[in-house]
């Protein structure tokens, strides 16, 4: 039997073989490594994207495109008017409007008040509100109609938290002007304002509140999946928590909790509709359930019409019932006053 014959291995093979051994795993570490500072990079483009994209929805919520007015009551509807501007209550800015003088002079005038909605102007084109400023010149009524503070490109949108210092100064300015009789006359936005400035003051004599929209988490959510489908959380929390870091106020300061809970001094006429996709009309309904049963508010709540669009789908049936109610409402003052006299 013949002995095994060993093989020799080159020295420089043995080495490489060797080599390769100890090289493999460390190319798949590395690899590994690579993979993983890729991953985290992706992770941390992602988040920052998310947080990114609900800064930007903080941004834009707080300053919405407004067109340039178009028109004005003289080209409107022949109606005289003074270009007006007056202060905030709280003198934190200065707003201007347009002042329309009642057709003819009464011995005690009466004023309504305009309070236009987020987006709009003095205008408010989609209603639009130089119809219903015709009817109350018609009436005899003033009419002021002014721009909130955030229609000027450096301002923005608060919820009504300065905008109701702003209103404060437009009925302020109506006093002033001689009226015995404020009333307030507010869409969407302006509505949930309105209500705001109703809780700092008692020279408010009725309002007549629109599409009633307030500035809270769930009514905040329900607008931001209008624009997009996103998720509950986190993309409310986070739009809380930029909104004050970008805009300077923070949406925990609007009082919405005391607006719907509030018992009002006065009458107040309640118009919504339950298609509304922007203003919920559980709020307005809450809201106005909440009113002593002798306080005269009333509520016409519709099935069809969308967020204020409400006047140029029923314009008949909408002049009758509003002009009803504050009519109604200038009677009633000018009886009390009467009997007190």
């Amino acid at each position: 039997m013949e002995p095994e014959t060993l093989t020799s291995i080159p020295l420089h093979t043995a080495q490489t073989q060797i080599e390769n051994v100890i090289i493999k795993p460390s190319i798949a570490r590395r690899r590994i490594k690579q993979l993983l500072i890729a991953m985290m990079s992706f992770m941390l483009l992602l988040f920052s994207l998310v947080l990114g994209f609900h800064a930007y929805i903080a941004w834009t919520l707080a300053r919405p495109h407004i067109d340039p007015l178009r028109s004005n009551p003289a080209l409107s509807f022949g109606a005289a008017y003074e270009n007006i501007q007056f202060p905030s209550l709280n003198g934190s800015s200065n707003l201007s409007g347009w002042f329309i003088p009642a057709e003819s002079l009464a011995e005690k005038s009466k004023t309504v008040v305009f309070s236009h909605g987020y987006g709009g102007n003095r205008e408010e084109i989609w209603v639009p509100l130089y119809s219903l400023a015709k009817e109350l010149h018609k009436q005899n009524y003033n009419v002021l109609m002014f721009d909130y503070g955030y229609v000027q490109p450096k301002e923005s949108v608060t919820g009504g938290i300065r905008e109701s210092q702003e209103l404060l100064g437009a009925i302020k300015y109506a006093k002033e002007y001689g009226s015995g009789e404020v009333y307030v006359w507010g869409f969407s936005m302006g509505a949930g304002t309105a209500l705001q400035a109703a809780l700092q003051t008692k020279d408010i004599d009725g309002m007549i509140l629109d599409s009633t929209f307030i500035l809270e988490p769930d009514t905040l959510y329900h607008n931001m999946i209008q624009v997009a489908n996103l998720p509950k959380f986190p993309s409310q929390p986070l739009v809380h928590l930029f909104f004050p870091l970008l805009n300077g106020v923070s949406l925990n300061q609007i009082p919405y909790d005391k607006v719907k809970e509030a018992k009002y001094s006065m009458p107040i006429f309640f118009i919504h509709s339950k298609n509304d996709e922007r203003a919920p009309f559980e709020m307005a309904q809450e809201v106005f359930r909440n009113q002593p049963d002798n306080s005269g508010s009333q509520l016409w709540l519709l099935t069809k019409e969308r967020h204020e669009l409400i006047f140029k789908g029923n314009k008949k049936d909408y002049l009758s019932l509003t002009m009803g109610f504050l009519n109604g409402l200038s009677a009633t003052t000018s009886s009390s006053m009467a009997q007190a006299n």
